[in-house]
């Protein structure tokens, strides 16, 4: 369960220019169910780092795929991969599946490192009155962040945390899961580049301790303005905005967008690009 998955399928040359701006997208791939509609979006994104949750390794529903090595593939991207969960309703005759997070980068990743949160819902733990099929999603583990530093230019790396908080419990339990990245993150100095982001499964922003924990740590909302919902509305069920990314440090973001347009996943994607920022003493 603590184990991290990596795989390098760049092709890009050694001496090739850097951009001056890296494209990043985040997005909950609700398990890379719809998986050509989701690799289509990121190839025609043309991002350089993608922070993704909820993706599917060994899993019945998903064919048995490992999703982020496939989409690093089909992108021509490194993957590391983070286990969240291991599904006990979705293995197949002696294998094992497996549900977590994958970041995926142009440009080389290390260090990569796991942080499962203190506090997690007792709501996924097997029970013995519960059969381990579908639809009880019965799962050994608990939510992350998975943390890798990523090369974003010529000497300057990169702190990328991909976040997941729970879904079931409150927004008590989520600002604690939160709150663990963030100790993490101050670790490092206020001048160390940073992007956090993920699925949230609430509204930061509006949310008087998430806001001001971000606020005293220095992250700065990566969105700008965006503003729209990330999860679509339905019968009985309201549209969310519970995911987010933000930045620290010695890099700035523009562009922000949520792309409503895209419907292979229960969660919308959300893009932005990032930047080097150089004060005058550097």
């Amino acid at each position: 369960m603590e184990d991290i998955w990596a795989g390098d399928f760049t092709t890009r040359s050694t001496g090739e220019a850097r951009p001056q701006e890296i494209r990043v997208v985040n997005w909950n791939i609700d398990r890379g169910l719809q998986f050509d509609a989701i690799a289509d979006f990121l190839a025609c994104q043309r991002a350089d780092l993608v922070l993704l949750q909820e993706v599917d390794v060994g899993t019945r529903r998903t064919r048995c795929r490992n999703i982020a090595e496939e989409l690093a593939i089909r992108l021509r991207m490194n993957y590391v991969f983070g286990c969240e969960f291991e599904e006990l309703s979705q293995q197949t005759g002696n294998g094992r599946a497996f549900h977590g997070q994958a970041t995926l980068s142009r440009y080389p990743q290390a260090n990569a490192r796991l942080i499962r949160f203190r506090r997690q819902s007792n709501f996924w733990r097997p029970r013995w009155y519960l059969p381990r099929t579908e639809p009880f999603q019965v799962r050994l583990g608990g939510r992350i962040a998975l943390i890798t530093d990523v090369e974003i230019s010529e000497g300057e790396t990169s702190k990328v945390y991909n976040l997941h908080l729970e879904s079931r419990g409150n927004d008590k339990l989520r600002l604690s899961q939160l709150q663990d990245a963030v100790c993490d993150a101050r670790k490092h100095t206020a001048r160390d580049a940073l992007v956090l982001a993920g699925d949230f499964n609430f509204d930061v922003l509006h949310h008087k301790s998430a806001a001001t924990l971000a606020e005293r740590a220095g992250l700065r909302n990566a969105m700008g303005a965006s503003n729209a919902n990330t999860t679509a509305g339905g019968f009985l069920k309201r549209g969310r905005r519970i995911d987010w990314a933000f930045v620290s440090g010695s890099i700035g973001a523009s562009d922000g967008r949520i792309h409503l347009e895209i419907e292979a996943s229960d969660h919308y994607p959300i893009s932005f690009s990032i930047h080097c920022v150089r004060n005058n003493s550097d």
